[in-house]
């Protein structure tokens, strides 16, 4: 049996409960595949990503729904050992790559404001459009349940508001696309006992900004917050459930205020019409 053959058949027996039931009912929940969809999986060279990959792989062979996938490596400005990493990587697990150049790196490089968030509102530009030129009309993005929660901690601590990353986003720059996360169910602890069970090394960070001058900001404070959840959850083992949870269960009748892309709104603005009643 391949290398690849052992990597897929940990997925959908040894690790079914943590990683192949989390990415098959995201995708029934969040109805995140439709009929003759053509969808870019986006791979980074990273763990979450290739999981993915693999993931989807497994999906189009088993699925009732008719859809297409290729999978879609931007090479920012890797070093050589860095892309030859994601190339013997994707070789191993049988993943067809289609690689494409961008001068992200380059670029970010030489900002000093917020490097990381640019350099991701980039990426993932350059993905939307060498995705579209393809014929696809969605992105897949491996980002898991960790992610998720963390990012709605990060955006409560430190932006003074609550917002989650979204399991399917419709993209405001490019008409008819979609953006995906399949993973978001899945927790990275799944992943990072599959990768070891595998014997597999992925890239870390990649990063020019990082490998020059340590962590940016961003990542720093998603640090801070992942070993807060890690903390939290030696007193409650279900914290994170709980995060996620709460941004499936708003109720809007106890919020001071809340906006939308229409409107904004503070509970005083019916407040006494509503004593009337």
């Amino acid at each position: 049996m391949e290398k690849y053959q052992i990597v897929e058949q940990s997925i959908i027996k040894k690790f079914r409960p943590q990683i192949w039931r989390m990415f098959v009912r995201a995708i029934d929940e969040y109805k995140l595949i439709e009929e003759n969809d053509k969808i870019a999986v986006c791979i980074s060279g990273g763990k979450d990503s290739m999981l993915l990959a693999k993931c989807m792989q497994e999906l189009k062979r088993h699925s009732k729904i008719s859809f297409d996938v290729i999978y879609l490596c931007m090479d920012p400005g890797y070093t050589k050992e860095n892309l030859e990493q994601i190339i013997s990587n994707a070789s191993t697990l049988n993943i067809p790559l289609e690689i494409f150049s961008s001068n992200i790196f380059s670029y970010v490089n030489t900002v000093t404001e917020s490097p990381c968030y640019l350099c991701a509102r980039m990426r993932r530009g350059y993905l939307y459009n060498e995705a579209k030129i393809r014929g696809c009309n969605k992105i897949a993005l491996g980002h898991h349940f960790d992610d998720v929660i963390e990012t709605v901690l990060m955006s409560m601590f430190y932006g003074a508001e609550y917002k989650t990353m979204m399991p399917k986003l419709i993209s405001k720059n490019f008409d008819g696309m979609e953006l995906i996360r399949p993973l978001y169910l899945v927790k990275e602890q799944a992943i990072i006992d599959w990768a070891k069970y595998n014997e597999l090394t992925f890239l870390q960070c990649a990063c020019d900004f990082t490998a020059k001058y340590g962590n940016c900001t961003n990542n720093s404070k998603r640090q801070e917050i992942k070993a807060l959840i890690k903390n939290l959850r030696h007193t409650y083992s279900d914290i994170d459930i709980n995060i996620f949870r709460s941004f499936h269960n708003v109720n809007l009748n106890t919020i001071i205020g809340y906006y939308d892309d229409e409107k904004k709104y503070n509970f005083l603005d019916d407040y006494d019409q509503k004593k009337k009643h």
